[in-house]
């Protein structure tokens, strides 16, 4: 028997295959399958996950991007995971029981979250002037989930099937902005506050396509209790949605953010922070502290971490006296737990007896500034900013 015949498998490869497949840099990548399919040409193609990258990556593939000589022995897999359960299994042991109910259910929900969404349905949108692949999986209808392209509205992000059925569309859809109050203009920069409840197709909609790009939402139909704050790029033709954040019309935890998003084709272009700062700026105009809902998605941790390092530093470097974490928290609206953590992040916080002193000097201050990068050109202007926060449901008048 030739290499070549021993190499070829008789019949598809098992899910749960583990073998190095080609990625897109040509060289070879330890991988798993996930799915598998039946392609076009009546070929099998198989969903795999690329052990060293983040689920985004995952894709279909065939079969001559795979090398079959490194097909993992089943045998010495499961050897091994059964080494691992004994070890977790020791370990729990010796760990404190308190908890051990609710981390068992929350990680069943987390297992069948992964199962549910693991295979990603829809591969491409297009979106206004843009055709964007999507990186996980999304729950939009099962007649539309089959698509491998769908065509979504800019502006009333209504979704569809077919490219004649979008210009269609277009030629009946008299949006040309999302259907809410502008609350922000400053130059062709606006922000829309939309209600999930008077608005709550197309709340529905944008949920449904910002899943397309983040792994852990989870919220897609219930809308009503939510606020959205839609950020838009504007021209002669209309405003265009570059990202968004969310928040609850009534937080008991007080977040200030919900979910947060800027879509791929405006992304790395400081968006993210804009958005972090508008929540910030809406929570100075309430008067009160907030925080993003989590957990925060890896490149949403990235965004809050750049944004609270810059305020925080420039904070210090304007105030050189004593201040206190309370201090800081009333100038920002940033809530005491996430400048701890910020300033532990970059080594300027101590603790000495029995609370948190902030240990600087303006050359620390200056040298971490110059490590952060070049200040963000665009920033919110708080007094473009129409608008007032809704009285809370306790303070209203009985009729």
């Amino acid at each position: 028997m030739s290499d070549e015949e021993e190499a070829t498998p008789r019949g598809p490869l098992e899910i749960g295959t583990v073998l190095q497949c080609k990625w897109r840099d040509d060289e070879y990548h330890k991988a798993e399958i996930i799915d598998m399919r039946e392609g076009e040409t009546g070929s099998m193609e198989y969903y795999v996950h690329y052990h060293e990258y983040n689920r985004r990556l995952d894709e279909w593939i065939s079969l001559d991007r795979m090398d079959l000589s490194t097909i993992e022995d089943k045998e010495k897999k499961k050897e091994k995971e059964e080494d691992n359960r004994k070890m977790t299994r020791n370990k729990r042991k010796i760990e404190e029981t308190t908890h051990r109910d609710e981390d068992a259910k929350m990680a069943a929900l987390e297992k069948e979250h992964e199962e549910i969404t693991k295979v990603k349905n829809i591969n491409v949108i297009e979106l206004g002037k843009w055709e964007i692949d999507t990186w996980y999986f999304s729950p939009y209808p099962e007649e539309f989930a089959k698509c491998s392209k769908l065509y979504i509205c800019e502006f009333c992000l209504k979704y569809m099937k077919k490219k004649k059925t979008l210009s269609r569309h277009k030629l009946k859809c008299d949006l040309r902005h999302p259907p809410g109050n502008e609350i922000y203009r400053n130059g062709t920069l606006s922000v829309f506050e939309v209600d999930g409840k008077k608005n709550k197709i197309y709340c529905q909609n944008l949920c449904l396509l910002a899943k397309l790009f983040l792994d852990h939402k989870t919220l897609y139909y219930d809308v009503e209790p939510f606020l959205f704050y839609i950020m838009t790029e504007c021209d002669d033709r209309g405003c265009h949605t570059v990202g968004y954040f969310s928040k609850e019309k009534n937080s008991q935890d007080d977040y200030n953010l919900a979910c947060i998003l800027t879509l791929p084709p405006y992304q790395r272009r400081g968006i993210g922070k804009l958005l972090i700062s508008f929540s910030y700026e809406l929570s100075k105009k309430e008067g009160k502290v907030g925080s993003p809902e989590k957990p925060l998605s890896d490149l949403g941790l990235l965004s809050f971490r750049s944004y609270w390092t810059q305020v925080l530093l420039e904070i210090l470097r304007k105030h050189r006296g004593n201040l206190s974490i309370r201090d800081i928290s009333e100038m920002s609206s940033i809530k005491p737990e996430d400048i701890i953590s910020t300033l532990q992040s970059l080594n300027l916080i101590k603790y000495w007896k029995g609370q948190h002193i902030i240990s600087v000097t303006p050359k620390i201050i200056e040298e971490h500034l110059k490590n952060a990068g070049k200040q963000d050109s665009v920033k919110i202007e708080p007094k473009n900013i129409h608008w007032t926060p809704p009285t809370p449901p306790a303070h209203k008048k009985r009729t």
